[in-house]
């Protein structure tokens, strides 16, 4: 028993549906360590809260003395910081991490080199990128967080569709559909939980009158706080949020692969080939794991309660396109903005 409940999140996740867009092998490109400590600086742009990077970065700043200039933001804000910098020819970041969606269409716009880290070479073919243009890093399973002193027992809910209980109007959080890029890819995915009456149930979560917020980050303050009961978020921010916190064991639940790009046009391209390297090792994958973040490498797992339960019984989201991601902010916009 003690044996299955340590298997790794990796041999788990290979059991899920497909995977089929990892495919593929390239081989790994070498470090020059001497030349990243050189550059001194790595310019970080990503989705991770601040608090969890610090405790990931501080190793890699202390092995190498190379310092991570991080700037943190939903992927949508990431994308577009990126986009307005890079048109306007000062791209000032070394690496991007963010959500696969936003990953793929900053890739289609040109902004990454292929690049392919040492230690990425240990994980299954089912997670490397064929054109090697980004590198997933980390899994994102999404469900139901609540807060335990206000919600207890037989009121917790077992599914999404509890959420539309008369009781919950206006106590869930949910991030701005219409604004941000996952959310909106969550609801349009409900569609393999729920199959043809996801929009119903999208139309009588709006009618709940949800606290909404830029992204899944806030979710979790909102909860503790009491301006909400509970909310749609990250497993991973019951570790990463202090107070009352739990999540639901649905079921199912939805997520997406979390990526790494490096800039075609970076000011620090070795210091940023080294911190993707550290990033995939089992040194940076440890670090990540134990803020809570639910990794790829082998045998590395987050210290979250049944967390190998969450991977087993999550479903990858399909990734929308930029044109479908368009159509729906509009839909979303209507349906929680319209009168």
């Amino acid at each position: 028993m003690h044996a299955v409940r340590n298997r790794n999140l990796t041999s788990l996740v290979l059991a899920l549906v497909g995977l089929a867009f990892f495919s593929g092998t390239l081989p790994a490109q070498s470090v020059n360590i001497e030349a990243a400590k050189k550059e001194g600086k790595v310019v970080l742009y990503g989705a991770v809260p601040s608090k969890p990077m610090d405790a990931i970065n501080k190793p890699f700043e202390k092995k190498y003395g190379i310092k991570v200039d991080y700037w943190r933001a939903p992927s949508n804000r990431v994308m577009d910081r990126v986009l307005t910098e890079w048109h306007a020819g000062r791209p000032g970041f070394d690496v991007i991490e963010g959500t696969r969606p936003v990953g793929l269409l900053m890739k289609n716009e040109g902004l990454f080199t292929k690049y392919v880290p040492p230690s990425s070479q240990k994980l299954p073919d089912q997670f490397k990128e064929k054109d090697a243009m980004i590198t997933p890093w980390r899994v994102g399973p999404l469900g139901i967080l609540f807060n335990t002193d206000l919600v207890k027992g037989p009121d917790i809910p077992k599914r999404f569709e509890d959420l539309l209980d008369p009781k919950w109007k206006k106590k869930i959080s949910i991030p701005d559909p219409s604004r941000h890029t996952s959310t909106a890819q969550l609801l349009r995915n409900l569609e393999k939980i729920m199959g043809p009456q996801w929009l119903e149930f999208v139309r009588a979560l709006s009618k709940q009158v949800p606290h909404l917020v830029e992204s899944f980050a806030p979710v979790p303050d909102v909860i503790v706080r009491g301006e909400a009961y509970l909310g749609i978020a990250h497993v991973k921010h019951v570790k990463q949020y202090k107070g009352p916190l739990d999540y639901v064991m649905l079921d199912k639940f939805l997520g997406d692969a979390h990526v790494l790009g490096l800039s075609a046009k970076g000011p620090n391209p070795n210091a940023g080939r080294l911190y993707m390297e550290y990033l995939m090792s089992l040194e940076g994958q440890k670090a990540a794991a134990g803020e809570g973040e639910f990794v790829l490498y082998p045998g590395v797992n987050p210290d979250i309660r049944a967390a190998e339960k969450v991977v087993a019984r999550t479903i990858f989201m399909d990734s929308p396109t930029e044109e479908e991601l368009k159509k729906l902010r509009v839909e979303f916009r209507e349906i929680f903005f319209g009168k």
